[in-house]
């Protein structure tokens, strides 16, 4: 980033001449849910910037994402809208879930955690007015700053935009590409909740940023892998859409892929794994070749109830055994029946 670009971030945070002023916070109760006119009053200077661009780059980890945050910040001050700070418990997720879980317990996450602890939300997250609880929100973007916030007991700091359920979307798969993308398999059961909720596949497409074959492909995924095996698996971001594919390739193909699945999803050692080692194992299971099950054979049985001898069926040649002696009479009389039975199917099959 240039050295004017990184001058008008550090102004962004700090109100300091030379750059743009940052909007004024105000909480829930000052403020209306809509969006309100900038005051045009300078605010009071927040952090030292040091402490700001030190934080910003623990969460979001390079400076180019630094200019994008500043540039959203910006746009939000010219188009005058306000950020608020908000009671968490008001705030919900987006109707439509894009991550398996939001990470409470990786690195990166508890990284951002500790950054709002010691310098503050620097960011904030990009909500609408709830189309069926008045007074409460819905997350368009910044859930994981979300649940950062959360997890302090602090309000969140948020701009109040009015959203289409189309414009929600759009811009929660947008925050998806310039942050921390989803994965392959995030992506397609996104794309599958989207088009489950009547979305058009324009709005999918957009929203993924992606081309209407490789929607296709998320979705040929997303259908062929059961959901709860696909959480269990976790998000594992460096599996490719080609693995996935040959995975659902897999359940498509093998009924019982499923209950194996679900057998090793419940080991131990599955659990203890970090997701992609789960995919891989889940991989390894499911690709083995099936032994045959030995054919243990029908009993025949008499009118006293023992048994005689086994029919096997199995292996491609049937027989059958006897386990008492039989006298050659009854033999021959065995035979003829099998012979006349076998002529009367033949006659059938004509």
């Amino acid at each position: 980033m240039s050295g004017k670009r990184r001058d008008e971030l550090k102004a962004l945070f700090t109100g300091r001449p030379g750059g743009p002023v940052a909007p004024e916070i105000k909480s829930a109760e000052q403020a209306p849910s809509e969006p309100a006119v900038a005051p045009s009053r300078a605010p009071e200077p927040q952090r030292a910037a040091s402490g700001a661009v030190r934080a910003m780059g623990l969460s979001l980890g390079s400076l180019a994402r630094e200019a994008e945050e500043a540039r959203n910040l910006r746009q939000a001050f010219e188009e005058g809208e306000r950020i608020v700070e908000l009671d968490c418990t008001l705030v919900e997720s987006s109707f439509v879930e894009d991550r398996f879980a939001r990470g409470e317990t990786d690195g990166e996450f508890m990284g951002l955690v500790d950054s709002i602890r010691e310098s503050g939300q620097q960011v904030p997250i990009l909500v609408r007015p709830h189309p069926d609880k008045p007074g409460q929100f819905q997350t368009a973007y910044g859930h994981r700053r979300l649940a950062a916030v959360r997890s302090l007991n602090r309000k969140v700091k948020a701009i109040v935009r009015p959203l289409t359920d189309d414009e929600l979307v759009l811009a929660q798969g947008k925050e998806n590409a310039e942050r921390r993308d989803l994965s392959f398999i995030e992506r397609a059961f996104f794309a599958q909740a989207l088009v489950q909720r009547g979305f058009v596949r324009k709005v999918v497409e957009d929203a993924l940023g992606v081309q209407k074959s490789e929607v296709s492909r998320l979705l040929q995924v997303a259908d062929s892998i059961p959901l709860h095996i696909a959480r269990d698996i976790g998000p594992a971001p460096k599996v490719g859409r080609e693995r996935w594919m040959a995975l659902g390739a897999i359940f498509s193909s093998r009924p019982a892929a499923e209950e194996i699945a679900s057998d090793e999803a419940g080991s131990q050692r599955f659990r203890a794994a970090e997701t992609n080692r789960r995919f891989q194992m889940l991989f390894d299971r499911l690709s083995r070749k099936q032994k045959p099950k030995p054919d243990r054979g029908e009993p025949l049985s008499g009118r006293d109830g023992k048994a005689f001898g086994k029919v096997y069926a199995g292996g491609g040649k049937p027989r059958i055994e006897f386990t008492a002696p039989v006298p050659e009479a009854f033999l021959a009389t065995v035979t003829t029946l099998i012979e006349e039975a076998w002529n009367a199917h033949q006659q059938k099959a004509k």
